[in-house]
């Protein structure tokens, strides 16, 4: 007995060893899949970055910052920050000023499905000179605000795919402007389309956060970085408001001038 009793007890203290080491194991496994899964929920509830146009340097745009280039009277009526247009004729409102470097930030809604709308940023004084009810500046850079639902309707009226525009915040130089658009791009390499899908269907209000600086432009879509562009000429200009055929509102229009 005296020489069995030594060899029970290494084994059962190698029993109990395995027993524990399995249990190391298997805690430790849990805890890593844990802190995984923490970090997943964590990096879904990062905020997204957005910047609502306080601080200082930022300046509210309201009626009285534009004047109408070849619209109608009625065309845009402003309650305040809120800007009203009616979508008719087609045709832009530009700021008195002009300007080149400076940060942009706008809240904006399509009242029907389908809508088309825009700013034009570093729109030239000759690319709206004589410009006639019913057409847009021929000079400049649009940022793009346009509906979900426009894919369809341009399809089943025009009877041609729509694929070389995107309804998420495209960006593209028009007329004689020249820019550099950032990848991805549509078909025919004009316009940076954006990155991610990020824009919401009417009446839902979405948020622009435009950053323009030695003619570089970029755009944030509801406090994400998703197009943009370089080398733009010019990179000096008017900001413009567009009406294109439906009705639209935007808030909250504010500028940050920068060096």
């Amino acid at each position: 007995m005296c020489n069995t009793l030594p060899l029970l007890r290494r084994t059962v203290l190698a029993k109990l060893a395995r027993s524990l080491a399995l249990a190391s194991c298997v805690w430790l496994a849990g805890s890593t899949a844990a802190v995984a899964q923490d970090k997943v929920g964590a990096a879904a509830e990062i905020p997204r970055a957005f910047l609502d146009g306080t601080g200082p340097g930022w300046r509210t745009l309201l009626e009285d910052d534009f004047e109408l280039v070849n619209l109608q009277e009625n065309t845009w009526t402003w309650e305040g920050n809120l800007a009203k247009c009616t979508g008719l004729p087609v045709g832009v409102e530009r700021t008195k000023e002009q300007f080149t470097n400076f940060e942009l930030m706008a809240e904006w809604r399509h009242l029907s499905s389908g809508g088309n709308s825009g700013f034009f940023i570093w729109a030239s004084p000759a690319g709206m000179q004589d410009l006639k009810p019913g057409s847009l500046p021929q000079s400049g850079i649009e940022v793009q605000v346009l509906d979900h639902g426009y894919t369809e309707k341009y399809e089943s009226s025009s009877g041609k795919k729509g694929d070389w525009f995107s309804t998420h915040g495209d960006i593209f130089p028009v007329g004689t402007s020249r820019l550099k658009p950032f990848p991805p791009l549509s078909p025919n390499g004009n316009r940076s389309f954006p990155s991610k899908n990020l824009s919401r269907p009417t009446p839902q209000w979405n948020h622009y956060y435009v950053r323009a600086i030695n003619g570089e432009v970029r755009l944030w879509v509801n406090g994400e970085e998703v197009s943009g562009g370089n080398g733009a000429e010019p990179a000096t200009g008017h900001i413009c408001l567009e009406s294109e055929g439906a009705p639209v509102e935007f808030k909250n229009i504010r500028i940050r001038e920068l060096p």
